[in-house]
Formats: structure tokens, C-alpha cells, sequence
């Protein structure tokens, strides 16, 4: 192979351990197949203060079930609000202790990572969780490895909302509009993995307004878990 046909094979390699919906780097969930009726919401990046509050002041008026990928040391800061999240019935994954892009991680730093976000989200809440999703949606087969060695599955998503850098929930309802086929787990931020306290009353709002549009026309919100006892391996789409 020449030098250009390697460079090409090294592009699409990098973008494999990106796209969400790939499973060229290891088997991933993604949702149901298009067509079901059940759609899955899903955060990252909490716990956020007062914003993850809000969004679960918007779950329960619409009683609807949610799944939150948080932040270990945002639960450390915040362990109040990682446990009103279980509180009130919402699923919970690791999202890593601070955020790193794991593509760039060694086995042991990613099992650092993981491992101190679960004994956070044990300390805080008493859960041992089950679930994973990897910061920027980026993985490799040894992420993918380390993650499942503890008892973690990984998570990621086809509806992809870009609500963290959107300039307004009807922005951020478009992008999920234009994505929907039913069984989809969806994208959205309930905090920024800089630092607690930023803006995402767009998102709230964005999710309030989903939430009620595709309510009105029969889909079934659930949380990963209830999704995942549907099929539990979907693959890309």
C-alpha cells in the first residue's frame, strides 16, 4: 500500500473511533431498530447545578425516565445531586472522572478513570453502575476492553443533538428532528465537563419540547436499560 492509500486507511480509522454509530472498534449500543416506538433520552457531563435540577423538574412532569452519564469528579463536588437523580428513578452511567478523550489514554489510565468515577458514584448514590459512554464518543478496541473487564457496557447514541454549542432550543430540537426514526438514543448535555455552573437552560428546554412532541405521537420515553431488554446489541444503522 502506498503512502497515500496508508494515509487514507489512518483517516478512516481515526474516524471510526469517533462516529458514534460505528462498531469497527467494538460492539456498542445504540438503540433499537428504526421503526420502534421507544426512544431513549440521555445527559452527559452532570451532575450540573441548578441545571440538572431543572431537567429533572421537566422528567417528572412529563413522567418520563431518563438515563444521566456523569462526570466522577462533578459527583464528588456534587454528590447531592447525583443522588436526587436516583432518587427520583433515573438510570446513571460513568463518564469518566474528569473527561479525557480515551482514544488518547493507555489501558491503565482508562481503567483509572473508570474506576474512581464508580467508587465516586457508590460513595454518593450506593449504585453500582453498569453503564458507560466515553467523553467526545471517543474509544478504541482497548477503551472498549478496559470498560467491560469492569463489568461496564458501553453506550452511545445515533441522534445527535449538538446542544452544547446550539444558540437555541429550536436549534437544538431541528437537529433531533431531523435524525428521528424511532429506537433512538438521543444526545443531550445536562452539564459541561469544564466546569459546574454552565448555561444549559437550552437544553432543558429543548428536552421539555421533544419530550412533548413525540409524546403527542405515541413514542414511549425509557431509560437505557429498559431499552437495552428489548435488544440488547444494536448495531449501526
Amino acid at each position: 500500500m502506498g503512502t497515500a492509500g496508508l494515509a487514507g486507511l489512518a483517516t478512516w480509522a481515526g474516524f471510526q473511533t469517533m462516529w458514534p454509530t460505528s462498531q469497527v472498534c467494538g460492539r456498542t449500543f445504540i438503540g433499537l431498530p428504526p421503526g420502534s416506538r421507544q426512544l431513549a433520552l440521555t445527559f452527559d457531563d452532570g451532575p450540573n447545578d441548578p441545571y440538572t435540577q431543572r431537567l429533572l423538574e421537566v422528567l417528572d412532569r412529563h413522567q418520563v425516565k431518563a438515563t444521566f452519564f456523569l462526570i466522577g469528579t462533578f459527583v464528588e463536588q456534587r454528590p447531592d445531586i447525583a443522588r436526587a437523580v436516583v432518587a427520583a428513578g433515573h438510570a446513571i452511567g460513568n463518564h469518566t472522572w474528569d473527561h479525557p478523550n480515551l482514544i488518547f489514554c493507555s489501558s491503565a489510565e482508562t481503567r483509572r478513570q473508570l474506576q474512581r468515577t464508580q467508587q465516586a458514584i457508590f460513595d454518593a448514590t450506593g449504585v453500582e453502575v453498569k453503564l458507560f459512554r466515553p467523553p467526545f464518543g471517543g474509544r478504541h478496541p482497548i477503551s472498549l476492553s478496559v470498560a467491560r473487564s469492569l463489568g461496564l457496557q458501553p453506550v452511545m447514541w445515533n441522534v445527535t443533538c449538538r446542544d452544547w454549542k446550539a444558540k437555541s432550543a429550536d436549534e437544538i430540537v431541528a437537529h433531533a428532528e431531523r435524525q428521528m426514526r424511532g429506537g433512538d438514543v438521543i444526545l443531550l448535555h445536562d452539564g459541561e465537563f469544564h466546569r459546574i455552573g454552565v448555561d444549559r437552560s437550552r437544553s432543558v428546554e429543548a428536552s421539555d419540547r421533544i419530550l412533548s412532541r413525540y409524546k403527542s405521537e405515541g413514542y414511549e420515553f425509557v431509560t437505557i436499560p429498559e431499552m437495552m431488554r428489548e435488544q440488547p446489541l444494536a448495531t449501526s444503522r
